[in-house]
């Protein structure tokens, strides 16, 4: 199948309190940039959720002439008839990974993933308000602040904008720059043993 420019992922992973409340991250990934769409943190899995965060994704997605493409995994929070009803009235299609297709959506499986290994589990994870809060600021640095090498150097914003063309090149420029700088430095340090094998190895000049 061929997918849009702008193709999203959604997936729901559990994150759990110091209490073991279980909280579930619904997030909608732009498989082209890696920018987050948007995202829920809710204390239950619910058709009415994952409606709310599609919402809000496709709010980021107008201006496509097509349908996009929306990967999702068979959870029930995913394929149901509230989620069905609500597709049918937006420029949205869902695509069932591994099941219509046989790619997986493991880009934002991948970020699930990080956020929570990452930046969570180093966190006091003691309340809903903390956990939002946390998820949140990660949400904001992924895509305004942290390049990605997938992107050549550029953050998630700055390629789903448009924006950022010149970083790789900048990039690039910087990377021979600092690779000369290395290289003469290296060039101009000396010790004792390299000096001492120098002048065994220089040839002895016949006294006169």
């Amino acid at each position: 199948m061929a997918f849009a420019r702008k193709n999203p992922t959604k997936s729901s992973p559990v994150l759990r309190l110091l209490d073991r409340t279980r909280l579930y991250l619904h997030a909608v990934v732009d498989n082209y940039s890696r920018r987050i769409l948007a995202w829920r943190l809710a204390e239950k899995l619910s058709p009415v959720t994952t409606c709310e965060v599609l919402a809000k994704a496709a709010e980021n997605l107008k201006g496509e002439k097509a349908p996009v493409s929306v990967l999702t995994d068979g959870g029930g929070e995913n394929v149901n008839d509230t989620v069905d009803e609500f597709l049918s009235g937006v420029s949205l299609k869902r695509v069932v990974a591994q099941v219509e297709i046989a790619e997986s959506h493991s880009l934002v499986e991948a970020f699930g993933r990080i956020l929570r290994h990452q930046w969570l589990y180093l966190n006091t994870l003691d309340t809903v308000a903390a956990a939002r809060r946390l998820v949140s600021f990660y949400v904001q640095q992924h895509n305004e602040a942290m390049p990605h090498s997938a992107l050549n150097g550029r953050t998630p914003d700055e390629a789903y904008l448009g924006k950022g063309k010149d970083v790789p090149v900048k990039l690039a420029a910087a990377t021979e720059a600092a690779q000369a700088r290395r290289l003469a430095q290296n060039r101009t340090v000396t010790c004792e043993t390299c000096t001492m094998t120098a002048e065994a190895t220089s040839p002895v000049e016949n006294a006169a």
